[in-house]
């Protein structure tokens, strides 16, 4: 194996979901400029958009797709182009 290839600088990094607010800790060597008082603490803060607390594959929560909608919509442009 390679020496030196992984870095040694890993801390604890506090990553908080945007779009609901849940926060979690684990170490991460990632740069950031922000930080968080975080249970007592004062960490390095990484904003995320989605995280397994708000995504709808884990959270079971996903939009309903209206198909009927669809399906009428395309047999109207190309349900009747096979005349026999």
């Amino acid at each position: 194996m390679k020496k030196d290839l992984h870095p040694a600088q890993y801390r604890p990094v506090v990553f908080k979901d945007m779009s609901n607010g849940d926060m979690f800790v684990s170490r991460s060597t990632i740069a950031t400029k922000e930080t968080i008082e975080y249970e007592g603490q004062t960490l390095p803060l990484v904003k995320l958009e989605i995280s397994s607390t708000s995504h709808p594959f884990y959270t079971g929560k996903s939009k309903l797709v209206d198909t009927a909608g669809r399906v009428d919509k395309f047999m109207s442009r190309y349900g009747n182009r096979k005349k026999n």
